[in-house]
């Protein structure tokens, strides 16, 4: 199947890159931003709004944690409403982000992602938490731990699958290009599991990023992508063929964190030399470029996306 024509009509100008985690959630960052104000009566509001889709109100607490002021304004919020679990988990997810930066201890946000947790038994927001800090900090097992706490509540959680991926492809840096790494076994798995609908079906395509991620900075594949044979074996390709056409039949625009796969996906055929079908995918992903994986291995994401898309579009 060819993938789909670019727009019609006289090119326009591209909107600048956002590289901005909220990506096209425009009621997020309305709520970021008045967050940033200390009006968190528009976060409450928000996530009251979201419910209980898990996908949807991870990757906003998430993003409203990243921010820096965001802990202090928590806390004012459990001062109004202490039996408030909206604003216990945005502290959780505040103090993680503090503890990956050095600000504040792993034990304190740990403790509140357990508080959290313990007041919302079926949300895996606090879960989610936990795992980002046991992602950089953590041992192994409780990364593996904290996974299955939050795909007990969530199978199909999008953001906690990319997590793990990410960690599992740090197992054997020295191993070199092994496609029976379980980081492709366990991505394989995960997508076979899910329904036919379910964007964890680009999770191979990760796994494939983020391996490369690890071989690059052990110095067994090129710095530069494109020039690496990571993206022209024969596994790599039948991953890459059977992403996108998952893409081109199941199209999920109404994912939060779907713009995350596309750029996954446009990285991984921009590399293996798709060009037609990376400029398909740089269309539908507009401005809203992320930092992984266009970094990897230790590159200016935003440099790196336009280069990449300047010549997809250019050849297509």
């Amino acid at each position: 199947m060819s993938p789909p024509p670019p727009p019609l009509g006289r090119p326009r100008k591209r909107a600048a890159l956002a590289l901005d985690p909220a990506l096209d959630d425009a009621e997020l960052v309305a709520a970021r931003a008045a967050l940033i104000q200390g009006r968190w009566g528009a976060v409450r509001t928000l996530l009251a709004e979201t419910g209980d889709d898990w996908d949807l109100r991870g990757h906003r607490l998430v993003v409203l944690g990243r921010e820096p002021a965001a802990a202090a304004w928590a806390q004012d919020w459990r001062l109004v409403e202490p039996e408030s679990r909206d604003a216990g988990t945005l502290l959780a997810c505040a103090l993680v982000f503090r503890a990956l930066r050095g600000k504040a201890r792993p034990q304190k946000a740990e403790a509140a992602c357990r508080a959290s947790a313990a007041a919302a038994p079926a949300d895996p927001t606090p879960w989610l938490a936990q795992l980002l800090l046991a992602r950089s900090l953590g041992a192994e097992e409780d990364v593996v731990r904290l996974f299955d706490q939050v795909r007990h509540r969530h199978p199909e959680h999008h953001h906690a699958h990319h997590l793990i991926l990410a960690r599992l492809a740090e197992r054997r840096p020295g191993a070199g290009q092994d496609p029976l790494h379980e980081v492709y076994d366990f991505a394989a798995w995960a997508a076979e599991q899910a329904p036919a609908d379910s964007p964890l079906a680009v999770l191979p395509v990760i796994a494939h990023a983020e391996r490369y991620r690890v071989l690059a900075a052990a110095g067994s594949e090129s710095v530069i992508p494109q020039d690496s044979g990571h993206w022209a074996g024969r596994r790599a390709r039948q991953v890459m063929k059977a992403a996108f056409d998952w893409w081109l039949e199941w199209e999920r625009e109404d994912h939060p964190r779907g713009r995350i796969d596309l750029n996954f996906l446009a990285h991984a055929k921009f590399c293996e030399g798709r060009a037609a079908e990376a400029a398909a995918l740089f269309h539908r992903i507009g401005p809203y470029a992320t930092e992984a994986p266009w970094s990897y291995p230790d590159r200016d994401p935003r440099d790196a996306f336009e280069w990449a898309r300047a010549a997809a579009l250019g050849s297509a």
